[in-house]
């Protein structure tokens, strides 16, 4: 069994109730509690679309559900390793927002180095079990602009993938599963910055 995520939107003014160190544990027990009916047998989820919780959590935070990717992260892991094969193969200012664009969500960049957790929404602690990614309103609003950028020139991506980045039968094998993959990204980043919201990603 592999690495799993569940990408939530949430209320940071909420959140912010709580000191740093407190304010993702809160989140996660939240989305854990069994009122918001998203942990039932029969619970809806439809694949590019939100689940709202019930109970206390419904005014809080909403899931995403993103498509053909069935909750795990290897999708968002091997995008990542996709765009490495074909960012030196686009133009410049593309290449730029999409680094951005991965490197804050679920790509280590172009040097590794990359960090998803923003000290501004979790603090400067230990890291909290299970989050994988812990954007503030204001890294959101960023990288929702950077997303509307990259979108435009996106299917410039298509040819270059196709040649250098192609693995038929893999996870983000071609480019419309990489294109899919970035545009569930944007929806999520474009509602949080609607918000004013942050985007956490949990790992059970």
């Amino acid at each position: 069994m592999g690495l799993d995520i569940t990408v939530l939107i949430t209320d940071c003014a909420w959140l912010e109730q709580f000191p740093p160190q407190e304010r993702l544990p809160r989140l996660r027990a939240a989305w854990y509690d069994d009122e918001t009916g998203l942990w039932d047998h029969d619970a809806p989820a439809v694949e590019g679309d939100w689940c709202r919780p019930q109970g206390p959590g419904a005014s809080v935070f909403a899931v995403y559900e993103f498509r053909d990717t069935c909750g795990s992260f290897k999708p968002h892991f091997w995008a990542g390793q996709r765009w490495e094969a074909v960012r030196g193969h686009v133009g410049a200012a593309l290449r730029n927002d999409v680094d951005a664009l991965l490197s804050g969500l679920v790509w280590d960049g172009p040097d590794g180095a990359a960090r998803h957790v923003d000290s501004a929404l979790a603090g400067d602690g230990p890291r909290t079990y299970g989050v994988l990614l812990a954007r503030s309103p204001d890294s959101v609003r960023a990288l929702a602009s950077v997303w509307e950028r990259a979108r435009a020139d996106l299917g410039t991506v298509r040819e270059p993938f196709a040649a250098y980045a192609a693995a038929p039968g893999g996870w983000v094998g071609d480019f419309p599963a990489f294109r899919t993959l970035l545009e569930d990204w944007g929806r999520v980043l474009t509602e949080a910055a609607r918000r004013g919201w942050g985007v956490v990603g949990l790992s059970e």
